[in-house]
């Protein structure tokens, strides 16, 4: 149920009219998992929502070390919402402090995307930015997977995946083919009413959306779009969406998962997201130049472009998401733009004209990003553009999947791997540190985390397909 910008007294006064039991307080770990501990209602007070609540902030991930693990939550009263999934319980979204000095905690996501808005505002370019975002998934029937020093394997289960085609099946012969599942009509498409229950769910819960829909990989894969909000109120939405997306379906007993790349010669998944910025009530991208977009726009463009390769690191954080970015897939490997052409790195959508939707459609991302810390860094670009004015070049619109060699000479490409993309950030950081919106110490901590528990762990481990081509050698 939906309880929208709720001040501290009136969370208090929900809690009372209907019987909440238990307050769940969750916030946003360095890498973008949320975690959560409830308390009983009764210990939820007005002055809880500046003094907040403690927890050992050295169990998580990339934070604090054992002798300075105190630390605070404090939740925010506009975030809360009646868990439709638990009994009794009120859910809140917090933010992260420190237990001596009650300032924000520098690595708290959080606290970054809200430090990126109001560098935004100081700068006078606009009163606020807005994204929207097409969130795509799997939804499998069931997963098996491990890995030991003696063995490696995963197993994916799909009733509708186009490998299961020859399976002894109740009512078979309806399964998807090989990248041919964008909107099929049931019962080819077996995940309407669970993508419908979804979407209601987050209607339900005060997350408005533009609609859902079946993706084109064989096995499940689903999308689910959100309107433009904020950059933390975005952030906050992606969080939800994937506690809602998770949870129905594991109440259909079946089992999501936002990895970019789970099925192997098939579509990934990504993470669209619609970039505008406003003053007032004023669209700032809609103009007369390519694409119907303003010199600003063009200029933003421009920012994220320049900073792509850095960006990724944020926007693209695991191994997996470069087993994504490979051409044939639909994909964004080529940095560069395009008006409505979908193999470039940013889409100028065709929206009929329509100036109050104008925006740019950055098509890297993917759903393994830390949503806190993607917005804010591409806002950061985006900004970085409009202050330099710095040009995005030519536009791109052939098919960049088929250029021919002399036409792609010049053409730079996405990185090929997460190191790539953390090199490119240890080059490429200084506009990130403007307004002090990130800071030396959580960018020297991202890449230091991502190469240890990322890089250096798939490094080390033999790959499966690596016996199919040298066990025999």
């Amino acid at each position: 149920m939906a309880e929208n910008n709720l001040s501290p007294r009136e969370v208090l006064a929900l809690c009372r009219q209907r019987e909440i039991q238990a307050i769940d307080l969750r916030f946003t770990d360095f890498c973008g998992a949320q975690r959560h501990f409830t308390i009983p209602a009764a210990q939820l007070q007005e002055d809880s929502f500046e003094h907040g609540f403690s927890f050992d902030g050295s169990s998580m991930r990339g934070w604090q070390a054992i002798h300075e693990s105190d630390m605070l939550v404090v939740p925010e009263s506009q975030t809360c919402f009646v868990d439709p999934f638990m009994k009794s319980t009120l859910a809140m979204l917090c933010n992260v402090r420190d237990p001596v000095t009650h300032q924000t905690y520098p690595r708290d996501p959080r606290s970054i995307a809200r430090k990126a808005e109001n560098y935004l505002q100081s700068t006078g370019i606009a009163d606020r930015a807005v994204f929207s975002a097409e969130a795509e998934f799997f939804v499998f029937d069931s997963v098996r997977f491990d890995q030991r020093e003696h063995e490696g394997f995963y197993y994916l289960d799909s009733s509708e995946g186009q490998w299961n085609r020859g399976a002894a099946r109740s009512g078979g012969g309806n399964q998807i083919r090989h990248r041919e599942g964008y909107l099929p009509l049931p019962p080819v498409d077996t995940f309407q009413d669970l993508r419908t229950e979804i979407m209601m769910t987050l209607e339900d819960s005060g997350i408005r959306t533009e609609g859902q829909h079946h993706e084109v990989a064989s096995g499940g894969q689903c999308e689910v779009s959100l309107k433009g909000d904020t950059i933390v109120r975005t952030a906050d939405n992606l969080q939800r969406l994937k506690y809602i997306v998770r949870n129905v379906a594991h109440r259909h007993g079946r089992t999501a998962t936002f990895m970019p790349k789970p099925v192997w010669n098939d579509n990934g998944s990504g993470l669209h997201m619609g970039l505008s910025l406003f003053q007032g009530e004023q669209q700032l991208f809609a103009g007369s130049g390519y694409g119907g977009l303003s010199e600003q726009a063009m200029f933003a463009m421009g920012g994220i472009l320049k900073h792509a390769a850095a960006l990724l690191a944020f926007c693209c954080p695991t191994t997996n998401s470069y087993r994504r970015l490979t051409p044939g897939f639909e994909a964004p490997v080529n940095v560069s733009y395009s008006y409505r052409n979908r193999s470039a790195a940013i889409r100028i959508p065709a929206v009929s004209g329509q100036e109050s939707r104008r925006r740019l459609e950055f098509r890297c991302p993917d759903g393994a990003c830390n949503p806190y810390l993607a917005t804010a860094a591409i806002l950061m670009a985006m900004l970085d553009g409009i202050q330099n004015r710095v040009s995005p070049g030519k536009p791109q619109d052939k098919d960049l999947y088929d250029l021919a060699p002399e036409e792609r000479a010049g053409l730079e490409c996405t990185p090929s791997s997460l190191e790539a993309a953390l090199e490119a950030l240890e080059r490429d950081n200084e506009f990130l540190l403007l307004g002090d919106v990130f800071t030396p110490d959580v960018i020297e901590r991202w890449i230091r985390h991502k190469r240890d528990s990322d890089v250096k762990a798939i490094q080390q481990r033999p790959h499966p397909y690596e016996f199919a081509l040298y066990f025999d050698c």
